[in-house]
């Protein structure tokens, strides 16, 4: 095996089997791929977080109209409610638009759900 020197030139002056350069085009490569896998785990992050409050909320909005009070727990997470009532059990379902930009372009709606029961009315 010849070693790199003896190897004959090119006619740019370059010596065949180098090299060189061929690590900043994978790295070139590698990273926008390395960007998309982080913005797509940030993303469901950002979505993650939306649906954990919006079912914070629904536990919330259930247990005060079951109480006897309004929905406007609801308003605070810019939500839509659905209340309904079978016995003295109360359920209320929240649905929201995602507001994390990958949800807003997927058009995303989240649903949350909770039920309570009715304080003995």
């Amino acid at each position: 095996m010849r070693s790199r020197s003896e190897l004959p030139a090119t006619p740019g002056g370059h010596r065949r089997g180098d090299e060189r350069g061929s690590v900043t085009a994978e790295f070139a490569a590698v990273v926008p791929a390395i960007v998309l896998l982080l913005a797509c785990c940030l993303a469901g992050l950002q979505i993650t977080g939306q649906q954990l409050r919006l079912q914070d909320a629904a536990a919330d909005v259930s247990r005060s109209v079951a109480r006897g009070g309004g929905g406007a727990q609801a308003a605070l997470v810019g939500a839509s409610v659905s209340v309904t009532q079978s016995g003295d059990l109360v359920c209320v379902r929240l649905s929201a638009r995602s507001r994390s930009p990958a949800g807003t372009l997927l058009g995303l709606t989240l649903t949350a759900s909770s039920c309570a029961l009715g304080g003995g009315k």
